[in-house]
């Protein structure tokens, strides 16, 4: 390994959430650049898939594959379909290129959050009582009560609503069903929403960061996410019973998933106990994003955050080409 770490730092994408991933490329390329432990090598793929290089000139597969192999380590952080799913991690592990967070498997299912659903339902864990709708069983499905409409394979909140009224179920299934064909109809759960962040070390052990709470008295949708004044409480105050749930579910969550890096375990707090929401295993990551804002709650700021996962992605059995 030389002096400094030669990083690739990918930003950008094909899926709606193109201008979030170029936030978090942006915050960690100017946190890297300022450690003087890694020469930035910045990355973009633009909306319709073309990869441009650091000067933003195009470039295809193949001249970003030569870019690639050439650095050290990728920081992949393009969130959503397209990138987050696995597609990317997939991209790099044919091209031989080591890289921080998840693999294909893990990826391609916490973005699924039916099958996600799934496995936490297979582990024990509380989930919201749910339907899947696709556009063919869409016309046959009726509103009993309250509900939450979600794509399921989007992120940030895109495509999801409140729905509260029969009137109201109509339009929000065809503005989910827009994000990918398949839709998550879930009731609507009564409790707080409290993130925990899970970090996991090569060699097995966890840390995970004091958790997050989302103070919000409406719906937390996309422009609340990504407003100047997000509401969140960290640490969010929870007794001794409700901090172990929400631990003991996380990092079983990602440990079943097979997550690596960081990932974001988002949680429903109840007076029955905790209801798993959603796995992110690309989460945010500006610095005033939730996972960077829980580390520096204790104590880990987000450039060593950001060097902890490139030396732990280093640490990696080494990825083959094809």
């Amino acid at each position: 390994m030389s002096a400094e770490i030669r990083v690739a730092v990918i930003g950008g994408g094909r899926s709606d959430e193109h201008d979030v991933s170029l936030s978090s490329a942006a915050s960690a390329v100017r946190a890297l650049r300022g450690t003087g432990r890694h020469e930035v090598v910045p990355l973009t793929v633009r909306r319709d898939g073309t990869w441009t290089d650091t000067q933003g000139l195009p470039m295809d597969a193949a001249e970003a594959v030569t870019v690639l192999r050439g650095c050290e380590v990728a920081l992949p952080l393009m969130h959503g379909p397209h990138g987050e799913d696995g597609t990317l991690a997939g991209f790099l592990e044919l091209a031989g290129v080591q890289y921080v967070g998840s693999g294909v498997g893990a990826g391609a299912i916490a973005m699924d959050k039916w099958v996600t659903k799934l496995v936490a339902e297979a582990l024990g864990i509380a989930t919201a009582p749910g339907t899947l709708v696709t556009e063919r069983t869409a016309a046959g499905y009726r509103w009993t009560e309250p509900v939450v409409v979600k794509p399921v394979t989007a992120g940030s909140s895109i495509g999801a609503s409140m729905v509260g009224r029969p009137e109201e179920l109509g339009p929000a299934l065809r503005k989910a069903l827009g994000h990918g064909g398949r839709t998550l109809v879930e009731r609507v759960v009564s409790g707080r929403e409290v993130d925990v962040a899970v970090l996991g070390r090569p060699d097995g052990s966890h840390l995970v960061a004091p958790p997050l709470e989302i103070v919000s008295t409406g719906f937390f949708d996309y422009a609340t996410k990504y407003g100047d004044q997000a509401p969140f409480r960290i640490p969010a105050p929870l007794d001794d019973v409700q901090h172990k749930a929400l631990t003991i579910a996380a990092t079983e969550m990602y440990d079943a998933l097979q997550c690596r890096g960081v990932a974001r375990v988002d949680f429903f707090v109840t007076a029955a106990g905790v209801v798993l929401n959603e796995v992110n295993t690309t989460p945010g990551l500006t610095e005033s994003s939730q996972v960077p804002r829980m580390f520096a709650s204790d104590g880990i700021a987000y450039p060593d955050l950001l060097s902890i996962l490139i030396d732990d992605a280093l640490l990696q059995p080494a990825t083959t080409s094809a």
